[in-house]
């Protein structure tokens, strides 16, 4: 009997903040099993977060969620639910690791969910033949094209048979053939899984109309929770965006529908921007090929693509900000420059990325502009009525780190607007701006194109925003592939919309080489999938959803495109629901490929401690993937440790000799010259040319020419010969009192042997000593430094740069998105860390290998004592360094700042607290107290012991056993750190 919940996803008065921000707001809904529900609503409205939580991914603040009959506050629930929910997050490739093949990566999440070898080759190679990776299958994935990375990620997400996938805003960015084809292959397995439900987090509202269900938010309030006919239905219009519009409130609906004056261009007046040939390379890599346009002065001229496409780099080369490769481009009559400061004063540009001063409130980032611009008297004026006309009255004190998305992208339009420039360069400006919001920019737009004769360029991946335009271009991999206006754009392809033109020419600009190979992958497809004969609209829509989505494109951005390729295209979005009644139940799906779900069994694997180690495993693999495929890592990981060795135990010396000494010899005797003599004689000491006045005494101390002079006074030898005791002046430079005690000692020594040797050449018998004193030095009898300073730089290097490598480790996953796989995953927060530490102590262990070779053969300083107790003690070190890095990387939200922690907090304790410079024993207190703490004090006895004084393991016991509580204190606190839920 089937005891499934009906219910997917039920939420109930579910509120979550970030600091003062209210995320969502007592949010309640359900959601049925089998459903495929659209979230709609701008940036900042709550959508990743109510997804993130349905997912167990973030912290549930209050309320209560329950996901296919399970509590997601429960730790255990959650654990067991991760094997049925699949989390697709925000972002191009945001669960992807750019350096891992597509094969790499699919294996990786595989393994995640515990796998078997041959489920996971299996489920690797339908996914991939599924959405025409196959060709790829060994590419990185950071060399995809952005559709590319979608359908990796969605493989990602749906190798474990999920029976919720969660997708935040898969297409975003994305250009629409890659749109269609993403959805054509969602719709193809979800053929394969009966029952699954799929959430759908969506910036392009039109999509959201092909769902069954439709969410709609807005200040994390829920607006809608209705099937999407429904919606329609009510507000009266076939168009969704309309809809959403109408749901919001009065004041943030708009002054209604946006009415378009045609633009008419004045002859007689010159271009306002002019490109010929604009072509920018980065290596070998080709950002924009040969682009050409005209642009009249007063027209918005539209530039509309994919992310990555080359509409930024182009915005930049027009702006001065990057320096074209080839090609000319002018600007209000003049050629490009960045250093033509009347031009720039001319025009305004919204960068893509927030590029205004986060600190500053908004009011102060409209005064400083207005300030750069020169506007004087007017400019608080400009300032007030940008506050008002663009909406941000109520948050001008407000600084913008902690403001939405959409107002964000608000003041950075306002800004560019306020000097009223004659050339308005705009680089998606709209992005995760509301409908209403994005209605009265055109507002603006149109007005100050049409009333002020103001020039527009404006890039965005909106259709209906391109269809604003006065005139577009589409651009794709770098090129201009067609031009004009928005109708004559359309009818040039005899198509229903711009859309739909679009995609036709994306179509066409497909190398015509991947036709063979994306039929040979469509049939793939269509025989391995077994099921009944579909209705006539469906089998259609699925053959041309698996033509669009096998087209291939060349997953290597910029790569040149010249054949041709014909595509059965749909003319509207690709419907994911027409496999369920109208009851939102799931309809009976015919015998087709089907995995099973996990079972029981599989839940009790990834419970089991082999699991546990496999995942160990599975994280300890990836990382040295990603760290042997980053080349400038690697290098410093493997010949960072060499080089500080070699700069290091060269560097730094305790022996004092070869110092410099000069004489001052006013008796010019063959007694003075011969007490000379006995300091020329010296291994420590090296003669400089004499001195011939008294007044060169303190000029040679002072620039360092000597730290030693002599001044034997006249008379000298004549005291002498009478047996008297004549005084012989020595001038020790005291700058650095270590050398000076040093010098002090090794002239009490050398008129020790003269005074010994004129007595005995005299004939007259020595005076006995009280008692002789021999020095015998049990360790290091040549007394040579190195032999201490070396394994002490060993020391300094083991602790700091394994923690530095390491420290990076986990904060650069939480940079890119990645983390969110640990999050979704059944796998434990100590597993990850450990995983991500076994490279680092291997490539540490490797270091120590190159080190002790060094110190053998290159500084000659041998290994006496036991070399098993010196590699299981830097095996203890290694570890507690990587541990100390894991435990940085855990808490700071930066790899900049990571690096920064780690150097200091290894370097500063390693040099001062662990007997390198002076003995532990010298400090007192807290500081003798946090050397007897910290690693580096304890394996410093371990590395001089072995090398020096023959230790073995069975007198280095303590020592062992103080790193090795530090390793396991520092894993401990980084778990504690790093939680498997977000805030």
């Amino acid at each position: 009997m089937n005891t499934e919940p009906t219910t997917a996803v039920s939420l109930s008065a579910v509120s979550h903040r970030y600091g003062k921000v209210q995320a969502l707001d007592d949010v309640s809904l359900a959601i049925p099993r089998g459903q495929t529900v659209g979230l709609i609503g701008p940036d900042g409205v709550g959508k990743s977060t109510l997804l993130s939580l349905i997912a167990g991914v973030k912290i549930i603040q209050s309320g209560k969620i329950g996901v296919l009959g399970g509590d997601m506050a429960d730790k255990d629930t959650r654990l067991a639910l991760s094997h049925r929910i699949a989390f697709m997050p925000q972002g191009l490739g945001h669960n992807l690791y750019r350096t891992l093949s597509v094969r790499e990566n699919i294996d990786f999440h595989a393994r995640l969910f515990g796998l078997k070898a041959d489920e996971r080759g299996a489920r690797i190679a339908r996914l991939v033949e599924a959405t025409g990776l196959a060709p790829f299958i060994d590419r990185a994935a950071g060399k995809l094209s952005g559709g590319m990375k979608q359908k990796l990620s969605l493989c990602c997400a749906l190798v474990h048979s999920p029976d919720l996938l969660i997708l935040d805003e898969p297409t975003t960015g994305v250009d629409p053939l890659s749109r269609r084809q993403f959805w054509a292959l969602v719709n193809e397995l979800r053929q394969e899984n009966a029952g699954m439900t799929v959430i759908v987090a969506t910036a392009y509202i039109e999509e959201a109309q092909q769902f069954e269900q439709l969410l709609a938010m807005d200040d994390g309030k829920l607006l809608a929770n209705k099937p999407t006919r429904e919606v329609l239905a009510e507000y009266a219009t076939d168009v969704l965006e309309e809809a959403y519009i109408k749901m919001l409130p009065p004041e943030k609906q708009g002054a209604g529908s946006l009415e378009i004056t045609p633009f008419v261009e004045d002859k007689n007046l010159p271009p306002a921007i002019e490109a010929h040939g604009l072509t920018k390379r980065f290596g070998a890599f080709t950002a924009v090929d040969h682009v050409s346009f005209t642009i009249p002065k007063g027209e918005i001229f539209g530039f509309l693509g994919s992310n990555g496409c080359g509409k930024s780099t182009t915005m930049k080369m027009l702006t001065g900000l990057l320096e074209a490769t080839e090609g000319t481009a002018e600007l209000l009559g003049k050629p490009v420059d960045a250093g033509d400061m009347q031009t720039k004063m001319r025009v305004g540009y919204m960068s893509q990325a927030f590029s205004l001063y986060e600190e500053l409130s908004v009011r102060r980032n409209l005064d400083l502009h207005a300030e750069l611009y020169q506007m004087g008297a007017k400019g608080a004026a400009a300032v007030e009525e940008a506050l008002r006309q663009f909406d941000l009255a109520d948050v001008a004190d407000t600084a913008p780190a902690s403001l939405p998305l959409g107002i964000r992208q608000r003041l950075q339009l306002a800004a560019a607007c306020l000097h009223r420039p004659e050339v308005l360069i705009l680089d998606e400006p709209t992005s995760g701006v509301d409908p209403a919001a994005r209605d009265m920019f055109w507002r603006y737009l149109l007005k100050m194109s049409r009333e002020d004769r103001m020039t527009i360029f404006v890039s965005t991946h909106f259709m209906n925003e391109a269809g604003r335009c006065d005139r577009i271009s589409f651009m794709h991999k770098g090129r201009v592939l067609a031009a004009g206006t928005p109708e004559e754009l359309t009818r040039a392809r005899n198509a229903p919309d711009l859309e739909e033109a679009f995609v036709q020419y994306l179509a066409e600009a497909e190398d015509e080489a991947n036709t063979i190979e994306a039929n040979t992958a469509k049939e793939k497809v269509l025989d391995s999938i077994r099921e009944d004969r579909p209705s006539e609209n469906e089998a259609t829509g699925r053959v041309c959803g698996a033509a669009a989505h096998t087209a291939s494109e060349d997953a290597h951005s910029g790569s040149a495109n010249d054949g041709k390729t014909r595509a059965c295209v749909p003319h509207t979005p690709y419907a994911v629901s027409d496999r369920h009644s109208d009851d939102g139940t799931a309809a009976e799906v015919s015998d087709g490929i089907h995995t099973p779900m996990p079972s029981e069994n599989t839940l009790r694997h990834t419970a089991s401690p082999k699991y546990m180690l496999a995942m160990v495993w599975t994280f300890a693999v990836r990382e040295a993937k990603e760290l042997l495929h980053d080349k400038i890592r690697l290098f410093f990981a493997l010949f960072g440790p060499v080089i500080m060795m070699a700069a290091v135990a060269w560097g730094v010396s305790f022996d004092v000799q070869n110092l410099k000494f000069a004489v001052y010899d006013r008796d010019q005797t063959g007694m003075s010259r011969e007490l000379a003599e006995y300091f020329r004689g010296s291994r420590y000491f090296i003669e400089q040319p004499e001195i011939r006045s008294a007044a060169d005494i303190d000029t040679v101390l002072k620039s360092a020419q000597a730290v030693l002079v002599i001044d034997i006074p006249s008379g000298f030898g004549r005291k002498l010969l009478r047996g008297e005791q004549p005084e012989v002046g020595f001038y020790i430079d005291g700058a650095l009192p270590f050398n000076a005690s040093n010098i002090q000692s090794y002239i009490g020594g050398i008129l020790t042997a003269y005074s010994q040797d004129r007595v005995r050449a005299a004939g007259l018998p020595l005076p006995a000593a009280a008692a002789e004193v021999v020095p015998r030095f049990r360790y290091n009898q040549s007394f040579n430094s190195i032999n201490a300073i070396a394994p002490g730089v060993m020391m300094l290097v083991l602790v700091m740069i394994p923690a530095m490598m390491t420290a990076i480790g986990v904060v650069r996953e939480k940079e890119t998105g990645s983390i969110s796989n640990l999050y979704a995953s059944p796998a434990g927060v100590p597993q990850y860390l450990i995983g991500k530490q076994l490279p680092y102590i291997a490539v540490g262990m490797a270091n120590f290998a190159a080190l002790v070779l060094m110190m053998i053969f290159w500084f000659g300083v041998p290994v006496k004592g036991s070399f098993a107790a010196l590699s299981f003690g830097t095996l203890l070190m290694v570890g507690a360094s990587t541990a100390m890095g894991l435990l940085v990387s855990s808490f700071v939200k930066s790899q900049l700042a990571a690096i920064f922690v780690a150097a200091i907090a290894t370097m500063i304790p390693t040099v001062n607290y662990s007997g390198f410079l002076y003995p532990l024993s010298t400090l007192s207190g807290g500081a003798y107290a946090f050397g007897r703490i910290f690693p580096a004090s304890w394996y410093l006895n371990v590395s001089v012991g072995t090398f020096t004084k023959g230790l073995d393991g069975t007198q280095l016991q303590q020592e062992f056993a103080a790193v090795g509580a530090f390793m396991l204190a520092c894993i401990a606190a980084a778990c504690l750190l790093l939680k498997k839920q977000e805030q």
